[in-house]
């Protein structure tokens, strides 16, 4: 092998390493306990390595949750582009609690319009 593949394949190898280390998983969540909350979203993400919204629920003095999403390329294959989720959106999502953050959940589905979005 030449120095220019070593260095290639040395670079390919390491950005794979980071993209999973980057990558969290969901360990973090409480997959015994459903969340069913709707309110209004005040700030979203539509990044990479998952979307994010900021929704400010309904009752309980106005408490914004931080809403862990799908990552884009499976939230845009299911028809939910980042213009769905702009801050001002009515929205509900069903998800689970984080085990460390206590405004933070995991959501398997999101429902704007009345259209239902599984992210899963």
């Amino acid at each position: 092998m030449t120095p220019r593949r070593i260095f290639l394949l040395g670079a390919l190898v390491c950005s794979f390493a980071m993209a999973a280390l980057a990558h969290h998983g969901w360990t973090g969540y409480d997959d015994q306990k459903t969340l069913n909350l709707s309110g209004t979203i005040r700030e979203s993400s539509y990044d990479n390595p998952h979307a994010t919204i900021r929704l400010q629920v309904q009752g309980n003095n106005g408490k914004i949750w931080t809403a862990v999403l799908a990552p884009p390329f499976r939230m845009q294959s299911r028809g939910l582009d980042k213009d769905g989720i702009k801050p001002g959106t009515a929205a509900t999502v069903v998800g689970y609690p984080s085990t460390s953050n206590p405004d933070e959940l995991r959501v398997e589905r999101i429902i704007i319009d009345g259209k239902t979005t599984e992210l899963r």
